[in-house]
């Protein structure tokens, strides 16, 4: 198994290895700079005209070993055997090509672990009637009528009822969220 380990110590995979790791990456604070930096890698490395595969599996056993995200370092751990395959030496078109599909995987959880979150963060938690009609799929902005109510429970029951292979705690739920609002309306 030596053949595939990857050489550290050769200078074009030093270098490549000193673009994926911007300076003072190892604290918690700095994991953000630490994805957009192994992004910018992955991009650079799938956009140049030959693919490296030493410099992927460089930058793949990076990831597997520091990130903090389970979808990127499970990605990249299983991308490390294809890209250890394809840098051995006599190692065919085929092992290269499932080498650079799995550094796809990569790429697209580096892209999805990057991207802006939008909406509510922890913001305050929802009233107890605005939870109840969230369960039978209720407008939360206006007033509630009893044959609305009923409408509403019949068609969520049919969903979680134990017969219909929902649990019991999800129809006791969803049965005292319909008495709730049938108290107020």
């Amino acid at each position: 198994m030596a053949h595939n380990r990857i050489e550290i110590d050769r200078p074009e995979t030093r270098r490549a290895a000193a673009r994926f790791s911007p300076a003072g990456n190892h604290r918690a604070g700095s994991m953000d700079a630490q994805l957009t930096a192994w992004k910018r890698a992955a991009d650079e490395l799938a956009a140049a005209p030959a693919f490296d595969h030493r410099a992927a599996a460089q930058l793949a056993g990076e990831i597997a070993r520091q990130s903090a995200d389970a979808t990127l370092q499970h990605a990249a751990s299983q991308a490390l055997p294809p890209l250890r395959a394809a840098v051995a030496k006599g190692a065919d078109r085929r092992n290269q090509a499932i080498a650079e599909r799995r550094f796809a995987a990569i790429r697209d959880a580096l892209h999805a672990a990057t991207l802006p979150r939008f909406g509510k963060r922890g913001g305050a938690a929802l009233t107890p009637e605005e939870h109840h009609r969230r369960l039978l799929g209720l407008p939360l902005d206006r007033r509630l009528y009893g044959p609305e109510i009923n409408a509403a429970y019949k068609q969520a029951a049919k969903k979680v009822h134990p017969d219909a292979g929902g649990s019991q705690r999800a129809f006791l739920e969803l049965s005292q969220a319909r008495d709730a609002l049938m108290k107020r309306s």
